[in-house]
């Protein structure tokens, strides 16, 4: 019994010895180890709603921008970037490196007076939704078949699309989309895409009315435009997606759409069935500017006098 009591008064004195700095460097490790990255921050942020949290599962943010090799002190352009889900994500991750962000959304000098309208309104909304100061101060601009420069030639560091080259398919820029990406970017920029992937057995219409296109085809288009391909990612990739519905990839989230444009649908059509397929499967494609299309070196001794 005096044993065990001098034993239990021992173990009750070590316990009550103040931690060693061993011990206090190890927990203070702990604890950087446990605090978020400036992109880990931004996409658990706040700010981000629980709804666009959601898509996470299927948009995989963190994953594709760190394939994509963005860095906080990037200065990137986002192509129509529509309500924003993306520009959530990158605005605040670019403002905590003093990075940029260009946003480049539909021409408001396009289309007729409603049009351009609606367009100007949106903006608007755009920018005030996106004025707070974990935004950084976002850059804008716009992409047509008939607008200039996405941003001043030769300074961006990434160009990214995200499903939106089925739009410029439909409308016959696709190809204006690429040179111009092209001319924006450094040598050794990089173009992100990402976008619907049509089975590589399917037909490819020209104008993407079902909203898939092939990886071929999108290969094609970037590399035409002097682009060179760095390599592919399945990181948004749901080969439960057929590619095959009735209202093409509308039908599934988060469309959801259950009717065509004369408010017809299908006999037997099961809406249930695409909810569960999820969001689209998506190819992650990644191309470069190569830094050899940078201008040659002046001759030092042409320029003495």
């Amino acid at each position: 019994m005096i044993a065990l009591s001098a034993l239990l008064l021992t173990a009750c004195g070590a316990q009550e010895t103040p931690p060693t700095e061993k011990t206090v460097e190890v927990e203070k490790a702990a604890e950087a180890f446990t605090e978020a990255s400036p992109l880990q921050a931004a996409i658990e942020g706040e700010h981000r709603t629980e709804a666009e949290k959601a898509r996470d599962q299927y948009r995989h943010p963190k994953e594709t921008i760190e394939f994509f090799d963005i860095e906080p002190s990037d200065k990137v352009v986002e192509l129509w970037p529509g309500g924003g889900w993306y520009t959530n994500v990158l605005a605040p991750y670019l403002a905590s490196g003093d990075g940029v962000l260009v946003a480049a959304g539909f021409d408001p000098e396009g289309g007729d007076e409603e049009r351009r309208a609606r367009i100007e309104s949106r903006l608007a909304e755009f920018q005030a939704e996106h004025s707070d100061a974990i935004y950084g101060d976002i850059e804008y601009s716009a992409f047509s078949g008939t607008t200039g420069p996405l941003t001043e030639p030769g300074t961006a560091d990434v160009v990214l699309t995200f499903r939106n080259l089925h739009n410029w398919m439909s409308g016959g820029y696709a190809e204006k989309f690429f040179t111009d990406a092209y001319a924006a970017l450094k040598p050794g920029g990089v173009l992100g895409v990402v976008e619907h992937r049509l089975p590589s057995t399917e037909t490819q219409d020209p104008t993407a009315s079902s909203g898939y296109v092939h990886e071929d085809y999108v290969k094609s288009l970037a590399e035409a435009a002097g682009f060179e391909f760095v390599g592919a990612s399945e990181i948004n990739a749901n080969p439960a997606d057929t590619a095959d519905h009735p209202f093409g990839v509308w039908t599934l989230p988060p469309n959801s759409r259950t009717t065509d444009r004369d408010g017809n649908t299908p006999d037997g059509f099961d809406p249930e069935t695409y909810a569960n397929i999820g969001e689209s499967d998506r190819m992650t494609l990644k191309f470069v500017k190569p830094v050899q299309d940078a201008a040659p070196a002046e001759d030092a001794s042409a320029t003495e006098e």
